[in-house]
């Protein structure tokens, strides 16, 4: 992650002194558990453990010459240990159940970063939903006027969004995170089943069913989907805030803090400067996906062509997974709502009665609903024409045998027509995503 976008609580799990400390947690879980079933002596693993540091300065040295990285970090630790412990240290294992596993704990370590971060943003977004429950705002369909609704309905509906892909990660967290110790193309030459799943649980990891020397990217693949879809969530919010932020529309604006400039030459502007960076951090969470779907597809029971773009795209893909959470909750929770201006646009726009209108007709008279679409239509361009809401009541009267009496809702009727559910979207909301 390049340090303008940086947040040290994911980028310091990806460093190379955090990788090789979980190689080394890894060969020491697998160390322990041959001990423990007795195939090899006891006590190695504690003597390693309290001998070896990590140096990657040493790595870097090895792999100069090995051409191997795994190679090298092993050469670095049994550097430091006596002979006997240190013949014993990568036991049984192929590199590949030393790199996954490690890999599943980088990811692990990640996500435990990100979710505390993931349930404030839908905490601050089920807040600001609440606080504008009541408020009416005119609902767009293709960016057209439509007809009113809450404005808390609205932010409602992200609060959804983005709670799927939470209860997705959490999951993904709970069940996917698999740890491998099988060897070589995953036979168990040397170690058993029963050493691999004792080593897991020493890293409170679970067992990969079936590890062919890799464990399956088809996990990644999976992680960097729900990413992706959350960057999804997270560009529509955005592109939503963009919109409403506009001067023509102004119903809500940026925090703007003290010393805050819009311009370099235009003192008078406040830009949606989060929602447009949050919206190119999304665009980089979906690009992952493509990578991490052709990662899947290794040849036979493994190649490293995987390898290069995960050391890539992966700190990145949690880096800004974890950026992008952050920012857009404090975008979320400094939010300047401008409610008479949101309320307002309902009052001064009267077009939307078409439906309301319609629906009248259909109950009141006995023409076919395809006709009475034509009147009301005609009682719209016409009101929007003239500026007189009374322009549908015209038009109707003309098309009509006789006068058939509109009933127009009052400025006080308006909620009641058009929020009346909303309590009720709120509940089954809570009930589908509670926080």
């Amino acid at each position: 992650m390049i340090p303008r976008y940086d947040k040290k609580e994911i980028s310091d799990i990806w460093t190379d002194n955090t990788k090789f400390q979980f190689y080394l947690d890894a060969e020491l879980a697998i160390l322990r558990s041959q001990e423990e079933s007795g195939s090899i002596p006891s006590g190695i693993s504690e003597k390693i453990k309290n001998s070896a540091k990590i140096i990657p300065e040493r790595v870097d040295e090895i792999e100069k010459v090995t051409k191997h990285d795994v190679i090298a970090f092993c050469q670095m630790i049994t550097e430091q240990v006596d002979t006997e412990s240190g013949k014993y240290f990568h036991f049984g294992v192929t590199s590949s159940d030393i790199i996954d596993t490690a890999l599943t704990l980088q990811i692990k370590s990640s996500i435990e970063k990100i979710l505390p971060i993931f349930s404030e943003l839908r905490k601050h977004l089920l807040n600001r939903a609440t606080e504008l429950k009541n408020t009416m705002t005119i609902g767009r369909s293709h960016g057209m006027f439509a007809e009113p609704m809450s404005f808390g309905q609205k932010l409602l509906g992200h609060y959804c969004e983005f709670s799927r892909r939470y209860f997705e990660l959490k999951d993904f967290y709970e069940n996917e995170l698999t740890a491998q110790f099988s060897g070589a193309v995953g036979n168990y030459t040397i170690l058993t089943p029963e050493n691999e799943k004792r080593a897991s649980q020493l890293l409170n990891l679970k067992v990969e069913p079936v590890s062919t020397q890799v464990i399956p990217r088809d996990r990644i693949a999976k992680l960097v989907q729900i990413n992706s879809r959350l960057g999804a969530a997270i560009e529509r919010i955005s592109v939503e805030i963009r919109h409403l932020h506009r001067s023509d529309v102004g119903e809500l604006h940026e925090g703007f803090s003290k010393g805050q400039k819009g311009s370099s030459t235009m003192p008078h502007k406040k830009n949606p400067i989060s929602a447009e960076n949050l919206t190119g951090m999304a665009r980089m969470l979906k690009s992952h996906s493509q990578l991490a779907l052709e990662n899947i597809v290794l040849w036979h029971e493994r190649d490293i062509s995987h390898s290069s773009a995960e050391r890539m795209f992966l700190p990145d893909n949690l880096g800004i997974t974890f950026y992008a959470l952050d920012r857009l909750s404090s975008t979320i929770e400094n939010l300047v709502f401008h409610q008479e201006n949101i309320e307002n646009r309902v009052f001064e726009n009267f077009t939307y009665l078409s439906s309301y209108i319609l629906h009248q007709l259909v109950r009141k008279t006995s023409v076919p609903r395809e006709e009475l679409y034509y009147w009301v239509q005609e009682g719209a361009f016409e009101a929007n024409k003239s500026n007189d809401p009374l322009a549908f009541q015209k038009v109707i009267n003309e098309k009509s045998d006789g006068p058939i009496d509109i009933e127009f809702p009052s400025k006080d009727d308006l909620k009641n027509v058009f929020l009346r559910h909303v309590d009720t979207i709120f509940t089954r909301s809570l009930e589908q995503y509670p926080l």
